[in-house]
Protein backbone atom coordinates (compact mmCIF):
# COMPACT_ATOMS: atom_id res chain seq x y z
CA UNK A 1 0.00 0.00 0.00
CA UNK A 2 1.40 3.27 -1.09
CA UNK A 3 1.70 5.91 1.85
CA UNK A 4 1.39 9.13 0.83
CA UNK A 5 3.52 10.95 3.49
CA UNK A 6 3.44 14.71 3.82
CA UNK A 7 6.15 16.85 4.97
CA UNK A 8 5.03 19.40 7.14
CA UNK A 9 8.16 21.89 8.14
CA UNK A 10 9.04 22.25 11.49
CA UNK A 11 7.91 25.58 12.06
CA UNK A 12 4.62 24.17 10.72
CA UNK A 13 4.68 21.08 12.78
CA UNK A 14 5.52 23.04 16.17
CA UNK A 15 2.58 25.44 15.10
CA UNK A 16 -0.10 22.33 14.35
CA UNK A 17 1.11 20.94 18.02
CA UNK A 18 0.67 24.05 19.63
CA UNK A 19 -2.67 24.79 18.09
CA UNK A 20 -3.82 20.98 19.14
CA UNK A 21 -2.78 21.74 22.98
CA UNK A 22 -4.33 24.48 23.20
CA UNK A 23 -7.32 23.22 24.52
CA UNK A 24 -10.16 25.18 22.51
CA UNK A 25 -10.09 24.46 18.83
CA UNK A 26 -13.26 24.51 16.50
CA UNK A 27 -13.76 21.04 15.27
CA UNK A 28 -12.94 21.34 11.88
CA UNK A 29 -9.88 22.91 12.49
CA UNK A 30 -8.99 20.11 15.20
CA UNK A 31 -9.37 17.71 12.45
CA UNK A 32 -7.53 19.45 10.03
CA UNK A 33 -4.52 19.87 12.38
CA UNK A 34 -4.64 16.19 13.59
CA UNK A 35 -5.11 14.91 9.79
CA UNK A 36 -1.61 17.15 8.45
CA UNK A 37 0.48 15.86 12.13
CA UNK A 38 -0.63 12.26 11.33
CA UNK A 39 -0.05 12.23 7.31
CA UNK A 40 3.49 14.13 8.63
CA UNK A 41 4.62 11.10 10.90
CA UNK A 42 3.76 8.11 7.94
CA UNK A 43 0.14 7.44 8.42
CA UNK A 44 -1.73 6.91 4.81
CA UNK A 45 -4.72 8.97 3.56
CA UNK A 46 -6.84 5.72 4.41
CA UNK A 47 -5.88 5.30 8.26
CA UNK A 48 -6.23 8.70 9.23
CA UNK A 49 -9.55 9.10 7.24
CA UNK A 50 -10.29 6.21 9.48
CA UNK A 51 -8.90 7.70 12.65
CA UNK A 52 -10.86 11.17 12.36
CA UNK A 53 -14.25 9.51 10.68
CA UNK A 54 -14.09 11.33 7.96
CA UNK A 55 -13.75 10.30 4.00
CA UNK A 56 -10.77 9.54 1.86
CA UNK A 57 -11.07 12.18 -0.34
CA UNK A 58 -11.30 14.57 2.17
CA UNK A 59 -8.10 13.68 3.79
CA UNK A 60 -6.92 14.16 0.47
CA UNK A 61 -8.18 17.88 0.06
CA UNK A 62 -6.56 18.48 3.00
CA UNK A 63 -3.28 17.30 2.36
CA UNK A 64 -3.57 18.94 -0.79
CA UNK A 65 -4.78 22.20 0.49
CA UNK A 66 -1.65 22.37 2.88
CA UNK A 67 0.89 21.50 -0.38
CA UNK A 68 -0.99 24.73 -2.03
CA UNK A 69 -1.81 27.09 0.85
CA UNK A 70 0.59 25.83 3.97
CA UNK A 71 -1.31 26.05 7.25
CA UNK A 72 -4.25 28.47 5.61
CA UNK A 73 -5.30 25.30 4.59
CA UNK A 74 -6.46 25.12 8.29
CA UNK A 75 -9.22 27.61 8.06
CA UNK A 76 -12.45 28.16 5.50
CA UNK A 77 -12.05 31.68 3.05
CA UNK A 78 -14.72 33.78 4.31
CA UNK A 79 -17.87 33.33 2.32
CA UNK A 80 -20.01 35.89 0.51
CA UNK A 81 -23.35 35.46 2.05
CA UNK A 82 -26.62 37.42 1.21
CA UNK A 83 -25.06 41.38 0.25
CA UNK A 84 -26.38 43.80 2.91
CA UNK A 85 -29.09 45.47 1.73
CA UNK A 86 -29.74 47.83 4.91
CA UNK A 87 -27.28 49.56 6.02
CA UNK A 88 -26.63 50.59 10.12
CA UNK A 89 -27.76 54.16 9.12
CA UNK A 90 -30.84 52.94 7.71
CA UNK A 91 -31.38 50.53 10.45
CA UNK A 92 -31.04 53.72 12.76
CA UNK A 93 -33.59 56.06 11.07
CA UNK A 94 -35.89 53.17 11.05
CA UNK A 95 -35.63 52.38 14.79
CA UNK A 96 -35.81 56.15 15.23
CA UNK A 97 -39.40 56.04 13.62
CA UNK A 98 -40.32 53.80 15.15
CA UNK A 99 -39.90 55.55 18.57
CA UNK A 100 -41.22 58.40 17.27
CA UNK A 101 -45.25 59.30 17.99
CA UNK A 102 -47.75 57.20 15.88
CA UNK A 103 -48.85 59.09 12.86
CA UNK A 104 -52.59 60.21 12.98
CA UNK A 105 -55.72 58.01 13.05
CA UNK A 106 -53.18 55.13 14.66
CA UNK A 107 -52.74 54.29 18.16
CA UNK A 108 -49.25 52.63 17.92
CA UNK A 109 -46.98 51.88 14.90
CA UNK A 110 -47.48 48.19 13.53
CA UNK A 111 -44.60 46.56 11.23
CA UNK A 112 -46.63 47.12 8.00
CA UNK A 113 -47.26 50.74 9.18
CA UNK A 114 -43.59 51.38 9.97
CA UNK A 115 -42.50 49.31 6.69
CA UNK A 116 -45.13 51.56 4.52
CA UNK A 117 -43.59 54.95 5.96
CA UNK A 118 -39.84 54.00 5.59
CA UNK A 119 -40.51 53.46 2.03
CA UNK A 120 -42.18 56.70 1.96
CA UNK A 121 -39.92 58.76 3.80
CA UNK A 122 -37.15 57.33 1.38
CA UNK A 123 -34.71 55.27 3.57
CA UNK A 124 -34.39 52.48 1.30
CA UNK A 125 -36.58 51.33 -2.11
CA UNK A 126 -38.16 48.52 -0.30
CA UNK A 127 -38.53 46.46 3.04
CA UNK A 128 -40.98 43.93 4.06
CA UNK A 129 -42.73 44.52 7.34
CA UNK A 130 -40.76 41.67 8.77
CA UNK A 131 -37.61 43.14 7.89
CA UNK A 132 -38.81 46.11 9.83
CA UNK A 133 -39.30 43.45 12.85
CA UNK A 134 -36.10 41.95 12.60
CA UNK A 135 -34.35 45.25 13.05
CA UNK A 136 -36.37 46.16 16.11
CA UNK A 137 -36.03 42.75 17.57
CA UNK A 138 -32.23 43.41 17.40
CA UNK A 139 -31.83 46.65 18.30
CA UNK A 140 -34.01 45.94 21.93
Amino acid sequence: MKKDHLTLTENDRTTLEGLLAKGTLAVKTFKRATALLELDRGKTLRAVAETLDVTYTTVAAWRNGYRTKGLDCLYDAPRSGRPIVIDGAQRAKVTALACSDAPEGHDRWTLRLLAEKVVEAGFCETISHTMVGTILKKTS
